[in-house]
């Protein structure tokens, strides 16, 4: 598992990029701190609803069921199937979280900002201020939920288990890398493997935190579905994009539920 390598793969491989958006506009350009609240609203709506934030929520809530969050949490520090040893584990989870904000970057780099030069770097730092702040409320947001609701850890080395600060940090830079690859001119192909790789990287993060025996499973869910919530909340926003992109969305009915696929065009 050769993240660097992958990130290094990301920035030859989105190279290709068009100078522009398809719209003429300048990636980062149209960025603001007042995006109005019609603007706010759809996209808290849109993010809340996305199944990369309600399915991990659902999967920590069915951990709950007959101690299964206890159970693998146990069985994967035991086994260590995938790291090796509860220290690779650790290891690990920093060199990915690591890796995807340096993915987060490169995408940044990469989307189509016009001509190198002032605007070109003033773009770069109004698009990459957003996904800092997403970050960060991704971040603080965990930090905030443990004071509140103290879980004491698998290895016993502390009450902040709840929710964990390296899988939210990786789900929401790994989110806004995806959505930056949605500005930049690739094959479908070449879309879907580095979409893959940011989710291999995501998802090991959070293993890697419930291998090294600092979490269990749905504290890194509900990480995964609070990071991806702020990274797609603050990118639809405030970077001012066209956000027309499908959407699955699940709702509950008295005898089961109903899911839809909604995809708007201009």
């Amino acid at each position: 598992m050769d993240v660097w390598r992958f990130v290094v793969a990301l920035a030859v491989l989105c190279s290709t990029g068009c100078t522009t958006l398809p719209n003429g506009h300048r990636w980062g350009e149209d960025v603001t701190i007042a995006p109005g609240w019609e603007r706010v609203r759809a996209s808290a709506v849109s993010a809340a609803t996305d199944p990369w934030v309600w399915a991990p929520l659902a999967g920590a809530a069915v951990t709950q069921v007959d101690h299964w969050d206890q159970r693998i949490s146990n069985w994967a520090r035991r086994k260590t199937p995938v790291f090796g040893s509860e220290a690779n584990a650790t290891t690990w989870s920093g060199n990915l979280r690591s890796a995807s904000v340096a993915a987060d970057a490169v995408t940044v780099l990469l989307t189509p900002s016009g001509e190198f030069g002032t605007s070109w770097v003033l773009d770069k730092v109004k698009g990459y201020a957003v996904d800092l702040v997403a970050a960060t409320v991704a971040v603080e947001s965990t930090t905030g939920i443990k004071d509140i609701a103290p879980r004491t850890r698998p290895n016993d080395s502390g009450k902040d288990s709840f929710p964990s600060g390296h899988a939210a940090t990786s789900s929401s830079y790994t989110r806004l890398a995806t959505l930056n690859l949605d500005d930049i001119d690739l094959s479908d192909t070449t879309r879907g493997a580095l979409d893959a790789g940011l989710q291999v990287i995501n998802f090991g993060t959070a293993w890697a935190r419930v291998e090294g025996g600092w979490h269990y499973p749905s504290d890194t869910l509900v990480s995964i579905a609070i990071g991806n919530f702020c990274g797609m909340f603050f990118n639809d926003a405030f970077l001012g994009l066209d956000t027309n992109r499908a959407k699955v969305a699940f709702a509950p009915l008295p005898r089961g539920g109903e899911l839809t696929w909604q995809l708007r065009f201009n």
